[in-house]
């Protein structure tokens, strides 16, 4: 194995974390195809078996293992450096890492966050799996459950909580069911429709962010956080509160960095965002819908 290209490394960490040639595909930007065949050209180049595929996704070998965590502490240096780098420079990079809502929130609010005036930028990575900061992968990450690890300060946000949604005074009943595909349902609210709605689900997509599209436009009933389907005009709840699936939801960083003037700054503000809607949050919703 010489002259193995980073980018290949790259693309299989991102393989790794996506769970397989979707999640890659969404990431990098390449065809499921040109990605499967660097994976096969890197365990030829290897001379190790890294995965074992399936129809539910790629799924690391021993040997994928030990490979993942050696390019995970290569990650880890890589950024030390560039921190170091961009600290001389005055630029920067902040990297938040959250799920499809949060991030969306925080998007529609980027203003509360970061500033003109403010000498660092943001870097928004969304997805569904967990955050990690061990290595560095995220500098601040969100998460829906208290974190473990003793490398890890966090905050607590409030909870979470969810239900049914369909287009406002839409005709029919609540048996038209949307979804995130089976593979990429990750967290409990996108596996809800697989465990409780079988047989009944007219579409699914590849994205969080499609079910409130087709929930608007009248293609079925979607489950969905409330703070987003409470605060949409087009929307209504089909059915009380999904209690099973309400969680509480933290703000996590490294405890070494966590004194950094520029993360403790994006830290503080992202808790302001995030407990001033609390209520909607936790479902609480907005007097114009209630019931």
């Amino acid at each position: 194995m010489k002259n193995m290209d980073w980018d290949i490394y790259r693309c299989f960490m991102t393989v790794v974390r996506g769970g397989g040639l979707t999640g890659a595909v969404q990431a990098m930007g390449l065809s499921a195809a040109t990605i499967g065949r660097r994976m096969l050209e890197l365990e030829e180049r290897t001379g190790r078996a890294l995965f074992v595929r399936s129809q539910t996704g790629y799924t690391l070998t021993s040997d994928g293992r030990v490979l993942f965590e050696q390019l995970r502490e290569m990650e880890a240096a890589a950024r030390k450096v560039e921190n170091w780098q961009e600290q001389g420079d005055g630029a920067v990079t902040i990297r938040v890492a959250a799920g499809t809502w949060v991030s969306w929130l925080v998007a529609e609010n980027f203003p509360a966050i970061c500033t003109e005036r403010d000498s660092f930028n943001i870097a928004l990575s969304t997805g569904e799996a967990r955050a990690s900061l061990a290595y560095r992968e995220s500098d601040i990450g969100i998460r829906a459950f208290e974190p473990e690890e003793a490398y890890l300060a966090s905050r607590l946000i409030g909870e979470v909580a969810y239900a049914a949604y369909r287009q406002r005074n839409a005709p029919g009943t609540v048996e038209r069911w949307l979804a995130v595909g089976e593979e990429e349902a990750r967290s409990a609210y996108l596996r809800w429709p697989h465990e409780q709605a079988t047989g009944r689900i007219v579409a699914t997509v590849t994205r969080p962010r499609s079910l409130l599209d087709l929930a608007r436009a009248g293609a079925g009933t979607a489950v969905l956080p409330c703070f987003v389907g409470d605060l949409d005009p087009l929307l209504q709840r089909a059915g009380e509160e999904i209690a099973l699936l309400r969680h509480r939801q933290w703000i996590v960083m490294n405890n070494e960095d966590r004194h950094r003037r520029d993360i403790r700054a994006v830290v503080d503000r992202m808790t302001r965002l995030l407990r001033s809607h609390a209520d909607l949050f936790a479902g609480k919703r907005p007097r114009r819908n209630a019931a």
